[in-house]
């Protein structure tokens, strides 16, 4: 079975990637977390080049990607795959230009509930490859 847990650090990996991405070498990164009002929200911010004006939520959707994104690997999936992890968690996720420059991505999950039911892997569709010694 597939632990809640899991999926939540994803999305926090996947948060932390893009920054790492898209900011200058030696720019800082923040991630802070904050519980208020029967929920908790986490936000990882920068200090980068922020996003394109009027994209703030464009960049959850399937195969969106930024222009200067070229320069980076990535299909454009994986934002729209931390939004399904959260929206299945009862949260909600957005992003925003921060005032002095950069972004902020965010995403909020309540501190009740229940969390949804994962279903196990299913180990026939994982296709089993020899280890190799090499790249």
């Amino acid at each position: 079975m597939i632990n809640s847990s899991v999926l939540i650090e994803q999305v926090l990996i996947n948060f932390l990637d893009n920054a790492v991405k898209y900011t200058p070498p030696g720019s800082p990164i923040t991630l802070s977390a904050g519980a208020t009002e029967g929920a908790v929200t986490v936000e990882v911010a920068d200090q980068g080049p922020g996003l394109p004006p009027g994209e703030e939520q464009h960049i959850f959707e399937k195969f969106y990607r930024v222009p200067r994104a070229a320069l980076h690997s990535g299909a454009g999936l994986g934002l729209t795959i931390c939004r399904g992890i959260v929206a299945a968690h009862g949260g909600r996720m957005w992003a925003e230009n921060r005032p002095g420059g950069g972004a902020a991505l965010r995403f909020t999950l309540p501190l009740t509930g229940t969390p949804p039911h994962m279903p196990p892997e299913d180990d026939t569709t994982i296709e089993h490859r020899p280890a190799s010694s090499g790249r």
